[in-house]
C-alpha cells in the first residue's frame, strides 16, 4: 500500500479504523525528511497490513501543532488506536524495521 496523506479531516478515522498506524511527521524544504521518505515508502509497501501516512507540517500545522512536534521528521506510532511510540529523526530502514517491528508485537 502507498503511503496516505492524512489531514484534520481523516486523521481519526485512519487511527480509528486500521490497528496499526505511523505516521511521517514532514516538511518539502527538511533535507532529513526528504531522504526518510523513501525509506517510509518502502515500508508501506513492504507492509500493506498496515497503514502510513504522512502529515505535511506546512500544510497541516494544527495537527503538528496537536502532537507537539518540534523537530521532524518525526515517526508517531499506533496500535489499537492508541498512540505507543514517537521520536524525531530520520531512520534507515533497518531502524524502521525494528520499530516496525515493537509496535507489531
Amino acid at each position: 500500500m502507498a503511503t496516505l496523506e492524512i489531514t484534520t479531516e481523516n486523521l481519526q478515522d485512519t487511527i480509528e479504523k486500521n490497528d496499526i498506524v505511523f505516521l511521517d511527521f514532514w516538511a518539502d524544504w527538511c533535507p532529513p525528511c526528504r531522504a526518510f521518505g523513501p525509506v517510509f515508502e518502502a515500508a508501506s509497501r513492504e507492509h500493506p497490513e498496515m497503514v502510513f501516512g504522512k502529515v505535511d507540517t506546512e500544510s497541516q500545522p494544527a495537527l503538528a501543532a496537536a502532537f507537539k512536534i518540534t523537530s521532524i521528521p518525526t515517526l508517531v506510532a499506533f496500535r489499537g488506536g492508541k498512540q505507543v511510540f514517537a521520536q524525531p529523526g530520520a531512520l534507515n530502514a533497518q531502524g524502521l524495521g525494528r520499530v516496525i517491528a515493537e509496535v507489531a508485537q
